[in-house]
């Protein structure tokens, strides 16, 4: 059962999602990628195993990617996947910092193409980049709650990320999670 709520203690544009299971989480992300087109930034902060792997395979369904194509990009850092025809069939970046150490390991990877604009940026570990990074982006902040559910805090940076978090809040209007809404 999907929750949501508005952030008190933060901007008015935040909310938080409930997730109860791997399946949920994809369903959420799904949402959010059928709102996200060139030139978005995602930022996912989390612990391992809260699930971001599993967000990002939902926001690639939602651009047309089959979610069992999407893997970790762990050790290769980057995985690129192709949105469908419907999304222009644009480039989704898949990014995983979490073995990148230094400002100058960030300059090797290819950092900058992913930030370019031409495509989806998803961005694991991004915390580890805060410097490489734009302003405007949504930070999706993950947190267990228990063995299967976890909090999904959204917040909006910028105007384009706040009218998506609107679009979001109205949609899942505290409704179940199923993959026909």
């Amino acid at each position: 059962m999907l929750q949501c709520a508005a952030m008190n203690h933060g901007a008015p544009d935040e909310i938080e999602i409930t997730s109860t299971s791997e399946t949920e989480t994809i369903v959420i992300g799904e949402r959010i990628g059928q709102r996200l087109g060139a030139g978005d930034l995602v930022l996912l902060l989390a612990p391992f195993g809260a699930g971001k792997t599993h967000l990002t395979k939902g926001i690639a369904a939602g651009l047309g990617v089959d979610p069992r194509d999407v893997n970790s990009p762990s050790f290769v850092v980057i995985n690129e996947y192709t949105a469908d025809r419907r999304h222009r069939g644009m480039p989704i970046y898949h990014v995983d910092l979490y073995r990148v150490e230094t400002s100058h390991d960030l300059g090797t990877i290819g950092i900058e193409e992913c930030l370019a604009g031409e495509g989806v940026c998803i961005i694991e570990w991004a915390e580890r980049a805060a410097e490489w990074l734009p302003a405007e982006r949504l930070e999706i902040r993950i947190e267990e709650t228990g063995p299967n559910t976890r909090r999904l805090r959204l917040l909006p940076r910028g105007e384009c990320y706040e009218r998506l978090v609107t679009e979001l809040r109205v949609l899942t209007d505290c409704q179940p999670l199923t993959t026909d809404n």
